[in-house]
């Protein structure tokens, strides 16, 4: 990737860190279906009447709102609104990492390295620390729901680097008309219509900034961002840059709601974005060994797609 591309990269991750805590403080009072709803008409209009739809075909658009829209915000919510943790949540949901590499080696042939695949074997010794120290002391249904989130995001991920659309912000956009309708209605049969109205009679301002930073800053901004480098790169070098995102995700519900880590999650998360991050570096390096892939080739490489 360039160095331009890399540092938007981090500004995702950075953004992305920071919208568990804002989702968990908004969520307080409103229905978690009726917040994806909320966020994602706000994602959708009125940006859908200013651009056009990505050419890579309807149904494209559909698969992807459904699993790295709807199936992942509603799942994430739904365990955030049931208990999850938004530190720990922010850690478990980039398992996406782990079955995005392994979904795409089997979908789109991009087949990982054997360190690569080596790094995913150490980040899944860390992961299940994490989850064998959590099941122990906290209900696991949130925590069997936030994986589910990250198995929908995993396969949005592969589907949006399969149908290349030109438009990373188009794509959002677009695909954000799947969600409002069928999470409302969701809301409506499991909350009830006197929950789901009372609460929308009632929004607080917490709830509103916060639909205003999800829907904005991680949505259009984030999502435009990502979908875009998806699109341009494999996705083996887009993802891991979302292993910075527990990190922030970690600390800030550790400065802002008193979160404080168990060892576990500690010693777990560090060996999982340790082997997950190794990978990464080792395949980087790679590619600058390789006979013939030196400075000028490097550039011949980028080039084309920057």
């Amino acid at each position: 990737m360039t160095l331009k591309h890399s540092l938007l990269a981090l500004v995702v991750a950075l953004i992305w860190g920071l919208n568990f805590v804002i989702i968990d403080e908004g969520l307080a009072g409103v229905p978690p279906l009726v917040f994806v709803a909320m966020r994602f008409v706000l994602v959708a209009i009125p940006a859908v009447f200013f651009l056009r739809p990505p050419a890579i075909g309807w149904r494209n658009i559909l698969a992807v709102g459904v699993f790295l829209s709807l199936g992942q915000f509603c799942l994430l919510y739904l365990a955030l609104h049931l208990g999850m943790p938004a530190g720990l949540a922010s850690l478990l949901l980039q398992t996406q990492v782990l079955l995005t590499i392994l979904i795409s080696a089997g979908l789109l042939g991009e087949r990982p390295t054997r360190r690569q695949l080596i790094g995913v074997l150490v980040g899944t010794a860390g992961l299940g620390i994490v989850v064998g120290g959590h099941s122990v002391t906290a209900p696991w249904v949130p925590l069997v729901i936030t994986l589910g989130a990250a198995l929908s995001w995993a396969i949005g991920n592969v589907l949006s680097r399969r149908a290349k659309a030109a438009s990373g912000l188009s794509l959002v956009v677009w695909s954000a008309l799947v969600v409002p309708i069928p999470s409302f209605a969701l809301a409506l049969v499991l909350d009830g219509p006197d929950t789901v109205f009372g609460a929308l009679s009632q929004l607080s301002l917490v709830a509103i900034l916060s639909t205003v930073y999800t829907a904005v800053a991680a949505s259009l901004i984030g999502y435009g961002i990502w979908n875009t480098l998806m699109a341009r790169y494999p996705t083996s070098a887009v993802v891991p840059y979302t292993l910075l995102v527990p990190v922030i995700g970690v600390a800030a519900a550790w400065l802002v709601q008193g979160e404080v880590p168990t060892v576990s999650e500690i010693l777990g998360g560090s060996i999982m974005l340790a082997g997950l991050a190794t990978a990464v570096l080792r395949r980087e390096r790679r590619s600058l060994e390789v006979p013939g892939s030196g400075p000028g080739a490097e550039r011949e490489r980028l080039e084309p797609v920057g």
